[in-house]
């Protein structure tokens, strides 16, 4: 009587399973998820718009793509080990918070490109990295040096009518509005594409107006 493993071992074999994992497949689709990983590496660090570049992360996008690459291969061979790897996987919980939402984009991109080098579509991962990094360096070149400062002014009520007025030249979208013992705070998003100190002083000279302070606002 045959056992279960020599059951699922001939079954295997007669689905072809195992006949096309060569050490030239494994070669070439580690080393496409590689390239392909690289290029988001590259497109990350020479692109990035948040406040502070993780070299880590970068790193991990890489490592991301050749590993999902590496996964995909082993249970598109195996159909035994699938079923290990998929009961395995199910029980990894990732608790690090992701700062940048935009970060995550780069993490599906990469495991994304795993997925189709693990599986043998060479051509498609190449061309979808290649595509996906035009349109995200289309999208940075655009939005470059446009940046948001948040504005804080600090007025008494008799310059009310005169800070709304500037607020609306300078086209701000107004965060919030507190209001003291005769004094009043207003918050606004303002965006330039240059840093321009002239609002500052354009506000610390109307009549009334106690303080003016800009920072600028990353998102983070």
């Amino acid at each position: 009587m045959q056992s279960i493993r020599s059951v699922l071992r001939e079954s295997i074999e007669q689905l072809g399973l195992v006949e096309h994992l060569t050490v030239a497949y494994i070669l070439v689709s580690l080393l496409c998820a590689a390239i392909c990983g690289l290029i988001i590496y590259f497109v990350y660090k020479l692109f990035y718009r948040g406040a502070v570049y993780s070299e880590n992360f970068a790193v991990l996008i890489v490592m991301t793509t050749v590993i999902t690459a590496f996964i995909v291969i082993t249970i598109g061979s195996n159909l035994v080990l699938s079923l290990g790897m998929v009961g395995a996987l199910s029980i990894v919980r990732f608790r690090s918070a992701v700062k940048d939402p935009l970060d995550v984009g780069f993490l599906f991109w990469g495991i994304a490109v795993g997925i189709t080098s693990g599986a043998g579509l060479y051509p498609f991962a190449l061309i979808a990295t290649a595509a996906i990094a035009l349109v995200y360096i289309l999208f940075s070149v655009l939005g470059k040096g446009r940046r948001t400062f948040v504005v804080v002014v600090k007025y008494q009520d008799s310059a009310e009518e005169e800070v709304s007025k500037l607020l609306k030249e300078t086209k701000a979208k107004l965060r919030g509005k507190a209001k003291y013992k005769g004094e009043n705070e207003v918050t606004a998003d303002i965006k330039f594409k240059k840093k321009s100190a002239d609002i500052l002083d354009r506000f610390l000279k109307l009549e009334g107006v106690s303080s003016a302070v800009m920072v600028e606002y990353t998102g983070d």
